[in-house]
């Protein structure tokens, strides 16, 4: 059972800084970033504590310049991984065993730590291994994931306080023991947040499982360092082990292992399902039903009513579809607007788009820096390509690539007649949107295409100044957004505040932010405790009249 609940310090989002010229956190970025150019960090795997280094090594490269070396990490294989999970079984039970406050108190150290002496360091590596600029490097290494690590505490013991009634002169006290898995939680975390790699394997750490960690390899440098950091704030060997650059192929050495107690994923729609499919076939060799919990696609939506702010709404577009190289599961791809909306935004809107600069992002006047990968810059430069070749579809704004120094591509903006069009309905992960004008009297028929386009729905924002217009979009929308945004970008969840996760082709809709998510780390256990136990089995109906 868990001691008694000790309540945590008061938790607030963590404040955003602005690294506006003359500050002083400007100035200790500026002097992280040129630190880490001048490196090249050797990182290795985790197990058991132990630094393990392979030597099959690859290179982590920043997308901006993409001749520049700026990590080498050792790749694990499989024996790695079967050594990781052996250290996570290793670790479980003196883990588990640990009152839930002192497991509390590591998350708020590490916050702690990145909230001050690791923050300029964490956030420069998430700019050179990510090309984030600093805005979008703050919000999300730095605040987001100090927030995970505090609110998740937050949350975690509220669910804890959570207990089921003993009625007065029962003489039974009822309780709710909330376990840890039985087994271990495999982790697999996304390149485009460091908050989110953060986050997956810390969550089911924090109620009492241990974790095999599986980082994307093109964020390499800042999972390192978030894992440094959990190093630094007393996680004990063994509860959370890092393993590096384990081939797709490899990958069921992990989801066969009869311990595998859960799963804890972003990433791409196709690699949740393969796994999902290998559980399925593995179902009858586990210990106990793993638990499912995935952040997948999205092609996220804006639609606008014709009583909608124009402004508004092109500003939406520039923020939701191109912030970040629009490399974000939440990211505005595909947009329907009025035709009255559309003749009052486009010469702004475009204007806005073709100024908006694109660069390295160690250039604090560039609002975006390069795509992630060589595979990702000629994803979006064929479907550039596909758009110019397609009839009914149109370049408004951007269109431009270039690869000779870093993934560069512009801010796009299509047009299509063609609601249908595969730029509509499938996700590119990039700095393209691509908008279909509807009259202005067919706000029905828009709502409707809108919800059957695309199998994906994550996230989505309707525009409109007329109330009755957002209760109907609300109500025909229901399913196809799991984050829904009235009048602002579909981008931005804050934990605590918007609860992030979606439904359909876009995940489990788990809620990561929220005490929804933790509560999938943990296994009820009812205790019902009689004080005067019955010593005659006989009920008072038995008896003779």
């Amino acid at each position: 059972m868990q001691d008694a609940i000790v309540a945590v310090p008061e938790i607030v989002n963590e404040p955003i800084l602005d690294y506006a010229p003359g500050s002083p956190e400007r100035a200790r970025l500026k002097a992280a970033l040129a630190t880490i150019e001048r490196e090249v960090v050797e990182i290795p795997c985790v197990v058991g504590g132990e630094h393990v280094f392979t030597g099959k090594t690859r290179d982590v490269v920043m997308p901006h310049r993409h001749k520049h070396v700026i990590a080498r990490f050792h790749c694990a294989d499989a024996d790695v991984a079967a050594r990781a999970i052996r250290a996570s079984l290793a670790a479980s039970r003196e883990w588990s065993g640990l009152a839930w406050e002192h497991r509390a108190a590591i998350l708020l150290r590490a916050a702690e730590l990145l909230a001050g002496p690791w923050r300029a360091r964490v956030n420069a590596v998430t700019m050179h291994g990510q090309s984030k600029t600093a805005h979008q490097a703050e919000i999300d290494a730095a605040c987001e994931l100090i927030d995970f690590l505090r609110f998740n505490v937050q949350f975690a013991q509220d669910l804890y306080r959570v207990q089921p009634r003993s009625p007065r002169g029962s003489g039974v006290w009822n309780m709710t023991e909330l376990r840890p898995l039985e087994g271990f939680v495999f982790a697999l975390t996304p390149f485009n947040f460091t908050a989110i790699s953060g986050n997956l394997p810390s969550a089911p750490a924090l109620m009492g499982n241990t974790v095999v960690w599986k980082p994307a390899e093109a964020s390499l440098l800042s999972s390192w360092t978030i894992m440094q950091l959990f190093e630094e704030a007393g996680f004990p060997p063994g509860v959370i082990n890092f393993i590096p650059g384990l081939a797709h192929d490899q990958t069921n050495v992990v989801l066969d292992h009869p311990a595998l107690a859960g799963i804890h994923f972003t990433g791409s729609t196709d690699v949740f399902r393969m796994m999902w499919k290998r559980v399925a076939h593995n179902i009858e060799t586990y210990k106990t039903y793993p638990r499912l919990v995935g952040e997948t696609g999205g092609k996220d939506f804006i639609v606008a009513h014709h009583s909608a702010d124009p402004r508004a709404v092109a500003t939406a577009i520039v923020r939701g579809g191109y912030e970040y190289q629009g490399q974000k599961c939440s990211a505005a791809s595909r947009v329907y607007v009025p035709t009255s909306i559309w003749h009052a935004m486009k010469t702004e809107l475009v204007d806005t788009i073709e100024a908006l600069k694109v660069g390295d992002v160690s250039d604090f006047t560039n609002f975006m820096g390069a795509v992630i990968k060589k595979g990702a810059f000629d994803k979006h430069a064929a479907a550039i390509a596909e758009a110019r070749a397609t009839p009914g579809m149109a370049i408004a704004a951007g269109g431009q690539t270039d690869d000779s120094i870093g993934y560069f591509v512009r801010p796009t903006l299509l047009t299509t007649e063609n609601p249908h069009v595969r730029h509509m309905s499938e996700e590119f992960f990039g700095p393209i949107v691509t908008l279909h004008v509807y009259p202005d009297d067919a706000w029905d028929d828009a709502l409707r295409l809108v919800d059957a386009t695309s199998p994906y729905a994550l996230t989505g924002a309707v525009f409109a100044r007329d109330r009755v217009a957002v209760a109907h979009a609300m109500t025909e929308l229901r399913h196809a957004a799991g984050n829904f945004y009235i009048n602002d970008k579909p981008t931005g969840a804050v934990v605590g505040q918007q609860p992030f996760g979606g439904g359909r082709a876009s995940g489990t809709d788990d809620k990561a932010g929220s005490a929804l998510n933790l509560l999938r780390w943990t296994a009820a256990r009812t205790i019902k405790e009689t004080f005067v136990s019955p010593t005659d089995h006989r009920y008072p109906f038995l008896s003779e009249p």
